[in-house]
């Protein structure tokens, strides 16, 4: 985990460009927030996350070559420090309480306000 005075070091994992860069930018406006690297498949975010070892990853639940519920185990064996908050277009009714069970810090559905993506990569980096 980041020390007090680090940035919290964030993957982004999100098959959608467009997401992934207006999650860039405007995380990038917070400075104790650093993207470290992203991801456009499962596979990737897997690879990637042993790679950075980043503090947070935003992880989509819904994406090509692994999603997030198989990705989410692999994660946590490949960087067990790591937080990973999954943050999909699906239903947090449906996705929060399996994702949670396998290992994620929380569940957030695309289209929550940016203020509080921000507050869950504060908590998941505290931790």
């Amino acid at each position: 985990m980041a020390a007090a005075d680090d940035p919290i070091r964030v993957l982004l994992c999100d098959d959608a460009e467009g997401f992934r860069a207006l999650m860039r930018i405007s995380l990038a406006e917070d400075p104790a927030i650093e993207i470290v690297g992203e991801a456009a498949d499962g596979e990737a975010g897997v690879e990637a996350t042993a790679e950075l070892q980043p503090d947070v990853v935003l992880l989509d639940m819904s994406m090509p070559r692994m999603g997030g519920l198989q990705a989410i185990p692999k994660m946590r064996r490949r960087a067990p420090r790591t937080s990973i908050i999954g943050l999909s277009s699906l239903s947090a009714a449906r996705m929060a309480a399996p994702s949670k069970q396998i290992g994620a810090h929380a569940y957030l559905e695309k289209g929550t306000e940016l203020a509080q993506i921000r507050a869950a990569i504060h908590a998941a980096a505290e931790r």
